[in-house]
């Protein structure tokens, strides 16, 4: 128990061993909140995450060395704040609103805002609010979206559209063929074509899936509809 103890004081410390672990740990729990996140289509994913939570962890770091090691003094929090407020820059490009007021990529901005803050507190040796942190961001993200998703108890379409000058229209031409009982995501192109760009439609109450599939084809524009 006394040599528990000691590890764990020892790990709190600031010092190569723990330094390591602490970016060790940014990387696992950017990487998890990431790969969810990239699971959803959502272009912010593993890579995105895992380079935010390095960088909280990062600045963490290198304020507690020249506080500590390099003796120059001065408030450890201050730089580490201005992570909090610059994330939002980020966060910022992702979020999309659309010509209907609908809000898409909330949830990936609101997701990378958190990955930052855990990398600042593990960062900082706050292991445990770290680790508990990622544990619920992504029972928040997973579960709830199923929760969401049962909700609208839906077919699922996988439309892909060719040209970007056709997005807008082919956008608005879905929804207004859905009306008010779908949810349409924009996500990367499965096809890796780059002219082309891919949404992801949850339709509640509607038609047939035969008959939804064939009125969406016949929108000028979409390449192909499958399955979601």
């Amino acid at each position: 128990m006394e040599q528990l103890r000691e590890a764990l004081r020892y790990l709190g410390e600031f010092n190569t061993v723990s330094a390591l672990l602490r970016i060790t740990l940014a990387v696992i729990a950017g990487g998890v909140i990431g790969n969810e996140r990239g699971r959803h289509g959502s272009a912010a994913g593993f890579r995105t995450h895992i380079l935010v939570c390095l960088g909280g962890a990062m600045t963490s770091l290198c304020s507690l060395y020249v506080s500590q090691v390099a003796g120059l003094g001065g408030d450890v929090f201050r730089i580490p704040a201005q992570v909090i407020s610059g994330i939002g820059f980020l966060g910022a490009g992702i979020i999309l609103v659309r010509n209907n007021n609908t809000v898409a990529g909330l949830t990936t901005a609101a997701g990378m805002w958190v990955t930052a803050t855990i990398g600042l507190s593990l960062g900082f040796g706050f292991y445990g609010g770290g680790v508990l942190a990622t544990v619920i961001c992504i029972i928040t993200a997973t579960l709830l979206t199923r929760l969401e998703q049962r909700r609208l108890r839906a077919m699922r379409f996988y439309v892909e559209v060719g040209g970007a000058e056709r997005i807008q229209s082919v956008l608005d031409r879905i929804e207004a063929l859905l009306k008010a009982d779908a949810r349409v995501d924009t996500v990367p192109a499965k096809s890796g074509l780059a002219d082309s760009v891919g949404f992801e439609i949850a339709v509640a109450n509607g038609a047939g899936y035969e008959e939804t599939k064939r009125a969406l084809l016949q929108i000028e524009g979409v390449r192909f509809v499958v399955p979601g």
